[in-house]
């Protein structure tokens, strides 16, 4: 029996949709209903407010009070609740901005070794579905659940609707999911009807949903990009899909090409495990151009201190450090070394990046910028089976996370010993 409609709440399933438009068998509203439901098989997963989300469940007096999750008076916010975000709160706003939006939140710092927990309990429940998961971060990622039909008892958006409801019941939080044809239309669909929602966008309606939406809403479209793009008369997604591609292709080269198959609704890339959290980087930009090996170092240091510090936060390191630098010429230079050992610590970082740096030298350079490539999970804790500097620096870099955890981040402050591992 083809399914085409499904009830969130009781799991009721038909092959039409009521006409009433509530659950034949419990009379909820809760219905997703498309006439391609069991034929759609890639589905994004996006957790609703997730650092607030995970700090509201463990402290319910917070549940109907605005929770910002983010750093100090100088810092910005990482997560902000639902209710903070009606008084125009958002991620990355700066937080005496936010604060001044919304006087009455609650700030709290970010408690990364929890969420990274919730997101593992989370994930493993998708897993149990389908090894075919790309994670985008701790609280997002695409499914590819084809094939799936038989050995999980039902078609994508069954096993997705159950999904949904075993998360809120066994873990506590709530997640948007869009189910579509490919990975670009299920993100777009996870996101139109949040918190706590399941969006459907089929084949034959995507051209209509995609049309009147903006240019920015493209991945890849940013603020700079979709003003270039609105220049050129291309205000909405459905301009881009009426110009021709060779005009496309003309003005963008290849971003032209990729840019009409999205407006056509077109993605072809498929959901790789392999391709989760390919990287991370941090970079300066110099207010005056720099050429010393001083300079250049004292610039490329807190930039390790920041990587290290995000990757050991994320649970992840890297056998593969980059170094980036701009000329005045504005030709970028980038170089590779592959180290001993997985690294997630500043020094580790620093002492790759600088042998890198060190034949680069004798040029002015207007940024540098480090990043750690191939990311992959590390261990939980500092090695204790080899007395390696990689382990060392974890040791003592895990116990100055957690004085800056407590004390904030100026506790302690790296002295000039560190720059030389």
């Amino acid at each position: 029996m083809a399914v085409t409609a499904v009830c969130r709440d009781c799991m009721w399933s038909g092959a039409a949709a009521p006409a009433s438009g509530r659950c034949a068998s419990c009379n909820s509203m809760r219905l997703v209903c498309d006439p391609e439901l069991d034929q759609l098989t890639i589905a994004h997963l996006d957790c609703d407010a997730f650092y607030a989300s995970v700090e509201k469940r463990d402290r319910p007096e917070l549940r109907d009070r605005p929770v910002i999750v983010g750093g100090g008076a100088r810092g910005v916010v990482s997560t902000a609740c639902y209710i903070a975000r009606l008084h125009g709160v958002g991620s990355a706003m700066p937080m005496f901005k936010a604060l001044k939006a919304c006087p009455d939140a609650v700030v709290l710092k970010p408690d990364f070794p929890r969420y990274v927990e919730e997101s593992r309990r989370i994930f493993d429940l998708v897993r149990s579905l389908t090894p075919l998961i790309q994670t985008l971060s701790l609280d997002e990622a695409w499914i590819d659940l084809s094939g799936t039909d038989r050995l999980n008892g039902g078609p994508p958006a069954v096993q997705l609707i159950r999904l949904q409801k075993r998360i809120e019941d066994e873990i506590g939080l709530t997640v948007s999911i869009g189910l579509a044809p490919n990975r670009f239309l299920a993100k777009m669909a996870s996101e139109m009807d949040k918190p706590r929602g399941f969006s459907v966008i089929n084949r034959n309606e995507a051209m209509m949903i995609l049309s009147p939406r903006p240019v920015t809403a493209l991945p890849g479209v940013g603020p700079v990009f979709g003003k270039a793009l609105r220049s050129d008369g291309f205000a909405t997604i459905g301009d881009l899909a009426r110009a021709d591609v060779r005009d496309l292709a003309r003005r963008y080269g290849e971003t032209g090409l990729r840019l009409h198959d999205l407006s056509h609704a077109r993605d072809g890339r498929p959901v790789r495990p392999d391709h989760d959290r390919k990287g991370m980087s941090a970079e300066t930009t110099f207010n005056t151009d720099l050429a010393s090996a001083a300079d250049l170092e004292a610039q490329l240091w807190p930039l390790c201190e920041k990587l290290a510090t995000k990757a050991r936060r994320d649970g992840v390191a890297s056998r593969t450090v980059q170094l980036k630098l701009r000329r005045t010429d504005f030709k970028i230079v980038t170089r590779r070394a592959t180290v001993a050992e997985p690294v997630r610590t500043a020094r580790g970082l620093f002492a790759a990046a600088r042998a890198l740096l060190k034949p680069e030298l004798g040029r002015p350079y207007r940024l540098i910028g480090v990043g750690l490539m191939d990311v992959q999970d590390s261990t939980d804790g500092p090695s204790t089976l080899f007395d390696t500097p990689e382990a060392r620096s974890l040791k003592a870099e895990t116990a100055i996370d957690v004085l800056r955890e407590k004390f904030g981040k100026d506790a302690v402050v790296a002295g000039r010993t560190l720059k030389s591992p």
